[in-house]
């Protein structure tokens, strides 16, 4: 839930805080005065396009902070992100300046407008004052129909699985053009694959050989370096554990005198101890180490064509078990590509996948058409289309990346009437109520906290207008509900009401907002209702809306 929302330097917005309830709260004023700028703006905090224009005259940024509810969905969604903190906050910002550069924050950490987005999702869902022309459009009404059904992973899938099916038919179509170039490229990978494969190389191999044979060249500089360091440990005239030993005893012998030489005397144990581990060590390297000229040889004799080969396919020895992979890899596709029988059996299968996916696809549109089409016919009831019905048309088609079917919205103004295209039959008041009826139907299926709606009751109006003002305020008793409105009987059902004015001061325009009390609210519906000149019966008018 939107719990508060502060603009500075918005377009005309100088500088606003508002604080919002659960319920449905409207926000209303003249023609201009601004009321969707205030969703512009939180668009803007949730992940919305951004430019310079936005920015206020004079200003230098625009800045947007908006604070939400934590949820169950919005929690886990900022502990994925490492976004969370240990305040249980959700705050988002914006911040745009005169120069079109945007920065973005969760919770004061910067972020990318793409992770606003998705977020935002989780968090607000906005019905905009043009969303009836969406539903002109075959593609928006497919999405709105996925979306109430919740198939939108499942029409992802069968797009992919089209996009696969398509590449494989492309692929089978070049080879029938270009079989002989085909041809040609799998003789040159076979002989490269041949080449690597006698070779064996391992991965890691020429790392391990490298140092073997470092060590193998140096065999005798390692032996005589090791025995000279065993020797003068040990074995020499005056041997350094000998001399460690003796200077220990000695300053043994003086702790009697100030036990301040302890610390020396165990350091001094420590190296004692120290250097005779490091005399075994010596030892037991020289009984390992020997000098082995075949050995040498032969490692000699495997690097050098390891290295001959690695030139010659223009790689480094470190990486031609990578080389041999990738070739191995390009030579058994090109093997199933020249094999245009396998080719065609590949092609087949991926249609006949992507087949029973759309097949599936299809069968839960139907369902959810069937149950969208109910819910938005009973809706149409009551909004002075009795009679009229709302249907949703599944129209088989040629294989495409969207399934086997077009999707079409139909409506029937009256009883006895064939639904037709909405795009064809719907007038702009039928228009603009049906998709207010979609609109609140399928933001009841969405988990969503917060709905937001722009000026979607236009072109309605008289006792439609009250239907409304009821629905959303019946939407606003389970979820945050905000509508900006120009409809004094949408206005009159809300929880919460917020006036939008502008004034301006110095030839400089500036947007102001209020909360109104019961008296204010009596006055700006009576405005509503009557326009510029209230009187004591639009007052009385407005009275009677608010109380009922």
């Amino acid at each position: 839930m939107l719990r508060t929302l502060a603009i500075r330097d918005f377009v005309i917005v100088d500088a606003i805080e508002l604080d919002f309830s659960a319920g449905f709260t409207v926000f209303t004023g003249e023609t201009g005065a601004g009321k969707s700028i205030l969703i512009d703006a939180l668009s803007l905090s949730l992940g919305g396009r951004g430019d310079a224009s936005m920015v206020r005259e004079g200003a230098a940024r625009a800045d947007i902070c908006a604070e939400f509810s934590l949820d169950a969905n919005s929690s886990l969604w900022l502990t994925e992100h490492d976004f969370a903190n240990d305040d249980n906050q959700l705050i988002l910002r914006r911040v745009i300046d005169n120069a079109g550069r945007s920065k973005a924050y969760i919770n004061g950490i910067t972020a990318t407008a793409g992770q606003l987005r998705e977020l935002g999702d989780l968090l607000v869902d906005i019905h905009g004052q043009h969303a009836h022309q969406s539903l002109l459009k075959s593609d928006a009404q497919r999405a709105l129909l996925d979306m109430q059904g919740g198939l939108q992973v499942s029409a992802q899938e069968v797009a992919q699985l089209f996009k696969t099916w398509r590449n494989l038919v492309k692929q089978r179509e070049e080879f029938e053009r270009d079989s002989k170039n085909v041809l040609l490229e799998k003789e040159r990978l076979e002989w490269q694959v041949k080449e690597l494969d006698k070779l064996q190389i391992q991965p890691g191999e020429w790392e391990s050989i490298s140092h073997e044979h470092s060590r193998l060249a140096h065999a005798a500089s390692l032996l005589e370096g090791a025995q000279e360091a065993a020797d003068l440990i040990t074995e020499s005239d005056h041997p350094m554990l000998s001399q460690l030993s003796s200077l220990q005893q000695k300053l043994s012998k003086l702790l009697d005198y100030d036990a301040a030489l302890q610390p020396v005397i165990d350091v001094l144990d420590s190296a004692r101890i120290n250097l005779q581990e490091t005399s075994y060590a010596l030892n037991d390297y020289l009984s390992r180490i020997e000098l082995d000229p075949a050995r040498l040889r032969a490692v000699e004799a495997r690097m050098e064509i390891i290295h001959s080969t690695a030139r010659r396919f223009h790689v480094t020895p470190e990486t031609l078990h990578l080389e041999f992979a990738t070739l191995s890899e390009q030579l058994l596709q090109l093997a199933d590509a020249s094999d245009i029988q396998a080719l065609k059996a590949q092609e087949e299968k991926a249609f006949a996948t992507y087949k029973k996916n759309a097949q599936q696809l299809s069968k839960a549109r139907h369902k959810t058409a069937q149950e969208l089409s109910a819910a938005v016919t009973t809706a149409m009831q009551d909004l002075s289309m009795s009679g009229g019905s709302f249907a949703i048309a599944l129209i088989e088609c040629e294989p495409a990346s969207y399934g086997l079917e077009q999707i079409e919205f139909q409506v029937a103004g009256h009883a006895g009437v064939q639904p037709r295209s909405l795009a064809k039959v719907a007038s702009g008041g039928e228009l603009a109520r049906i998709s207010l009826a979609i609109s609140v139907i399928t933001s009841c299926a969405t988990a969503t906290p917060t709905l937001i709606f722009d000026e979607v009751d236009s072109g309605i109006g008289g006792g439609v207008a009250e239907v409304v003002g009821r629905l959303l305020k019946r939407l606003g008793q389970d979820r945050q509900v905000l509508c900006v409105t120009h409809l004094p009987q949408v206005a009159s059902q809300a929880n919460q009401h917020f006036e939008v004015s502008k004034n301006s001061n110095d030839g400089k325009t500036h947007s102001q907002i209020a909360r109104l009390d019961s008296k204010q609210r009596v006055e700006e519906i009576a405005r509503m209702l009557g326009g510029l000149e209230i009187t004591a019966t639009t007052r009385k008018h407005a009275r009677e809306l608010l109380a009922s």
